[in-house]
């Protein structure tokens, strides 16, 4: 037992607290901080690893119980704030200055919602207040600019003695580059491959992208040039693999999941999409349009997580067209609900990842 109530004392009746992802304490991570007394009144700050942490309040509950236990304490006062971590380096790999942690959003087939999953998890994470950067990867089908809002934006090039610099849109709270930006509506992207490698690179190092703590990467369809180019160019934090309950968007998606594994990239989850249907006139009811299972059935066999099912709704479609993702169109749909906790949960992930 305590007998004198101070900073000490705060900070070891806390040291049996643990984050509940990295499993270890919190005032050995140094997440307590700014310890103050006056009286009875305990007040101090709680630095969380990402502004998306999906355990931040059972985080706090466990810190105002385990404080109250102390004699004298009658009120406890924590000030919650995110620093996320910075991804680890490699010696053959670049990083991009200021951006913290890259994740690949991924599928092994085209059709099964990939770039509705990177939008709305960019800008899910955005609404947590983290620093967001989309980069549209598929560049010869660029559609992020239409879902984000941004399809009649113009990005500014500004000429530098080290090269051309390009300035990102903005919309949602996300930064976002995209070949979309620099082609007409209707032109047809026409190349081979190490044209593609030239415009991916110069949209990872040639981008003001400034300080963020996630850039998300749409990325195509299939593991060709634009996968090889992406992994190795730079430090990666992880991939997402995308797909459909259905069998050959499954049998696709093991490929592109073995791809990055044989990169050496952590995959950090695997999302079903479209799991089922749900009648905007009978909300009470689905229907599995494209089977049943498939995405927790195939995680469950290549051992990843199943980071969650996103069900197939005519509102997450409008979003997308309309250039208002659901997660802010209809933040209480089943939907919205789905992809902001899967954005959590790869916002949780990352920051394990960086700091084991």
């Amino acid at each position: 037992m305590y007998d004198v109530l101070d900073s000490r004392s705060v900070l070891e009746v806390l040291r049996p607290v643990e984050d509940p992802e990295l499993r270890k304490s919190l005032v050995e991570l140094n997440m307590i901080r700014n310890v103050k007394i006056d009286g009875g009144k305990v007040s101090f700050t709680l630095v969380l690893t990402t502004p998306a942490c999906p355990l931040r309040e059972f985080i706090v509950e466990d810190c105002q119980k385990a404080v109250k236990k102390l004699p004298g304490v009658t009120d406890v006062s924590i000030e919650v704030t995110a620093e996320t971590p910075q991804q680890k380096s490699l010696p053959d790999r670049t990083g991009i200055s200021g951006v913290k942690n890259i994740v690949a959003v991924s599928s092994g087939k085209g059709g099964v919602g990939k770039s509705t999953v990177a939008v709305n998890v960019a800008v899910a994470l955005a609404q947590t207040g983290a620093k967001v950067g989309l980069l549209d990867a598929d560049i010869y089908g660029p559609n992020d600019p239409t879902m984000l809002g941004l399809a009649d934006a113009q990005i500014v090039v500004r000429s530098t003695e080290t090269g051309d610099i390009l300035e990102p849109a903005f919309n949602h709270g996300v930064k976002l580059v995209s070949m979309g930006f620099l082609i007409d509506r209707d032109q047809p992207v026409i190349w081979r491959g190490p044209m593609l490698n030239g415009v991916i690179r110069q949209f990872l190092y040639q981008v003001e992208w400034g300080n963020l703590d996630y850039l998300i990467v749409d990325m195509p369809p299939g593991t060709g040039d634009a996968q090889l180019t992406l992994t190795q160019a730079v430090p990666m934090a992880g991939a997402v693999i995308v797909t459909t309950p259905q069998t050959v968007a499954l049998l696709d998606s093991r490929k592109g999941l073995r791809m990055f594994q044989q990169m050496n990239i952590p995959v950090l989850g695997i999302v079903e999409n479209m799991s089922y249907f749900i009648p905007p006139d009978q909300p009470d009811k689905q229907y599995d349009i494209f089977g049943s299972g498939g995405g927790s059935k195939t995680a469950a066999e290549l051992g990843v997580p199943l980071l969650g099912c996103v069900p197939l709704e005519i509102s997450t479609r409008v979003g997308g067209d309309s250039g208002v993702p659901i997660v802010v169109g209809d933040p209480d749909s089943a939907s919205a609900k789905a992809l902001t906790a899967i954005a959590l949960a790869i916002a949780g992930k990352v920051s394990v990842a960086a700091l084991t």
